[in-house]
């Protein structure tokens, strides 16, 4: 819980209630009725919520609320660096923990200190939830997102290389290399090839 006294203590023995009697993996409090600053916090923080709650599937009101309650073998089981304490509800769903829970949780004026939320919080957050995302979908199977955008990416380049050829001998004077299409196919054939072997090296590294 945060250090600035906006959190009540009050919540923990409710928290620990929810865990032990009603079996979930984890609670994460809601902090409902909010005694920050719209524009600069209230706003931006619902605009974070639906995001991740449509990104991650999980139906949380609140992901940023420090008042969590965790079982032991949940908070063992995920990896928190950075930043990415405030998607601990996402890393538990990708470790399996799969119920959820949320509780209404009494939000107190400032009292001390100031906030450290800005415009690059929110940004690194946003950055941090696709890190996330894409680790979680992907980090056993790295190839079905690899490989998809290298195939579009090559067979896009093929295309466009076939087109040119066939052109160049239907037309006498055609001069392929002063096309942007080849250009343009060219590059394609090589980002191709290049996500394709990333996601084969992937698959190497995650096996």
């Amino acid at each position: 819980m945060d250090a600035d006294l906006q959190d009540s203590p009050d919540e923990i023995p409710e928290l620990r209630r929810m865990i032990v009697e009603e079996g979930f993996d984890m609670v994460s409090g809601w902090k409902k009725k909010r005694h920050d600053n719209t524009f600069t916090k209230n706003i931006p923080s619902k605009f974070f919520n639906a995001v991740t709650r449509r990104v991650s599937g999980i139906k949380l009101h609140d992901f940023n609320c420090g008042l969590k309650a965790y079982k032991n073998r949940t908070i063992k089981g995920i990896e928190v660096y950075g930043e990415m304490h405030r998607y601990i509800p996402v890393l538990a769903k990708w470790a399996g923990f799969k119920k959820i829970g949320e509780k209404v949780v009494e939000h107190r004026a400032r009292k001390y200190g100031k906030s450290k939320f800005g415009w690059r919080r929110f940004v690194n957050g946003f950055l941090d939830l696709l890190s996330i995302t894409f680790v979680g979908k992907f980090s056993k199977r790295p190839m079905h997102f690899f490989g998809l955008w290298g195939t579009l990416f090559f067979l896009l380049g093929l295309g466009i290389a076939i087109y040119l050829i066939v052109t160049k001998f239907m037309v006498r004077d055609f001069s392929l290399t002063n096309k942007p299409g080849f250009y343009l196919a060219l590059t394609s054939l090589i980002i191709g090839m290049q996500l394709f072997l990333a996601g084969f090296i992937g698959e190497l590294i995650s096996r």
